[in-house]
């Protein structure tokens, strides 16, 4: 599952609509099998940070991770009051931003290292 790569889907419409949704600028995201990009050519980090998603993902059979991103969400909702912060402290988040930048990460990436992290 390590090598397994997502579908990127192009000028998608989802990201602008997530952008409304949540308030600030969001370049892809990662569902199922998809990354759905706003661009039609997104950058080498953009595409590395959603694909840890990915990874997340399948590490969690999706709907786990869904659920539990949902989870986190709410919880840093309520313990931050900011909708941005909440985003920024997800575990989830924080693992695809810290580790975005890295070429080898995916490669070398050890399963379930987003719960390494703190919110």
């Amino acid at each position: 599952m390590k090598n397994w790569k997502p579908i990127i889907i192009k000028k998608s419409k989802i990201p602008l609509i997530m952008s409304k949704i949540m308030s600030m600028n969001i370049g892809a995201v990662s569902f199922a099998w998809f990354i759905f990009c706003r661009d039609d050519n997104p950058s080498d980090r953009l595409i590395r940070h959603e694909t840890i998603h990915f990874q997340q993902q399948l590490e969690l059979l999706f709907v786990f991770q869904w659920l539990l991103y949902g989870l986190f969400s709410l919880v840093g909702l309520i313990k931050y009051r900011n909708l941005k912060k909440s985003y920024y402290k997800n575990l989830f988040e924080q693992e695809a931003y810290d580790n975005e930048e890295d070429v080898d990460y995916l490669s070398n990436r050890k399963r379930y290292s987003w719960w390494n992290y703190k919110t």
